[in-house]
């Protein structure tokens, strides 16, 4: 009897790619990505273990690609807060305090993802998967992306005849947030800590 396995059933049709990564996003949960090996992954998904070498090529270019969808990840959640904030359904009425609140929501979903997902946000600004400088083709666009969503709530903290210093401003910020998202991974801080640090360097006022 010819048994086909499960690696061959997923090639045809066409999520050979999404199992491995499911797979190796779950070995993460509990050992990071350091030691992620693609047979691990293979025995994990239940396929062939030359089926990651078939769809990825190497073991980088599997820790690439969960790199750039823990990105999508991340960048949609912040987009998720930057849309209900701005939209008709989640607009605030105007006020001073407005952009200082999307500026927190902003920084807490950041810190959030981090919070839940430690070894997928690891995973993103490894410096060996995601080199500085040099990111893939596909990481670029996203990481371009949460830069805006950053430079946007950024701006909107200066007032209106204020030019805004949009790169400098925006490069404090960002280290602002991923340092407390880095605190709170390492145990430093507890997240329920964040949102009020963010209130406070904000200055965001009660009603």
């Amino acid at each position: 009897m010819l048994l086909v396995s499960r690696s061959d059933s997923a090639y045809h049709h066409g999520n050979l790619g999404p199992t491995l990564e499911s797979a190796a996003l779950e070995l993460m949960r509990t050992q990071g990505h350091a030691s992620l090996s693609l047979r691990e992954v293979a025995r994990t998904a239940g396929v062939s273990h030359n089926a990651p070498y078939h769809h990825f090529g190497d073991r980088a270019a599997l820790l690439k690609r969960l790199s750039e969808r823990s990105m999508g990840e991340l960048l949609s959640a912040l987009q998720a807060v930057e849309q209900h904030q701005t939209s008709g359904k989640g607009q605030m009425q105007e006020s001073a305090d407005s952009a200082r609140v999307l500026a927190v929501g902003i920084g807490v979903t950041y810190v959030g993802y981090a919070a839940d997902y430690p070894e997928r946000f690891r995973l993103i600004y490894d410096p060996n998967v995601c080199i500085p400088g040099a990111p893939s083709a596909e990481m670029k666009p996203l990481l371009e992306q949460m830069e805006g969503v950053l430079a946007r709530a950024t701006a909107a903290l200066l007032p209106a005849d204020q030019a805004p210093p949009a790169a400098e401003l925006g490069t404090a910020v960002w280290g602002v947030v991923h340092g407390l998202a880095e605190l709170v991974v390492a145990g430093h801080i507890s997240r329920a800590e964040v949102e009020p640090a963010m209130v406070a360097l904000f200055g965001v006022r009660g009603e």
